[in-house]
């Protein structure tokens, strides 16, 4: 594996002591909030390819890989410190937020919306949706966090993450469209 053309020893052992290694290059305490959050992306991510190899519906397998790749440059702007003068060549910005909120718009108009709360396990690949969905917004508290602390300044980062718990109920709607409910 390589990273910025060089070769990474993933078996270097530097984290036997409970830190771990930023994409910036610093050492932190493996136990940091900022890899919290990084573990729950990487969740996240293996997650949402449970639901791609599951899905029914070609619509779903493509936007899960799309959304996959996007978790990848999420990830790259967390394992960043703030003092790190590393210059991204992709970081969600404001372009970036309004070609998802469109993904998000449109399978918004393509899902069906039942009364009620969805009890999850009808289809296995909406169940893997709705499990990714409490993965994220697990990732997007952590991520606040690291806002509130000024670890982070990336206000389309945070509205990325808030609108992706959306995005992937959405998707659950759109895979299993009829699925089981609890009117209240």
């Amino acid at each position: 594996m390589k990273r910025n053309g060089q070769k990474i020893n993933l078996i270097d052992k530097r984290g036997d002591l409970g830190t771990t290694s930023l994409f910036s290059g610093e050492r932190i305490s493996k136990s940091s909030l900022r890899p919290e959050a990084l573990g729950d992306l990487d969740e996240l991510g293996s997650i949402l390819g449970l639901a791609r190899y599951h899905a029914k519906k070609l619509r779903i397998k493509k936007e899960l890989l799309d959304l996959q790749r996007e978790l990848f440059i999420v990830g790259s702007e967390l394992a960043i410190s703030p003092a790190a003068p590393v210059h991204l060549p992709q970081c969600m910005d404001q372009s970036r937020l309004a070609q998802f909120e469109a993904k998000v718009e449109s399978l918004n108009k393509a899902a069906p919306i039942p009364e009620g709360f969805v009890i999850s396990g009808r289809s296995l690949s909406a169940a893997y949706l709705h499990q990714a969905r409490t993965v994220a917004r697990r990732c997007e508290r952590k991520v606040v966090r690291l806002f509130e602390a000024k670890e982070i300044s990336n206000t389309c980062l945070l509205a990325f993450l808030n609108r992706l718990s959306v995005y992937l109920f959405l998707m659950a709607q759109y895979e299993d469209s009829k699925p089981d409910v609890v009117k209240t």
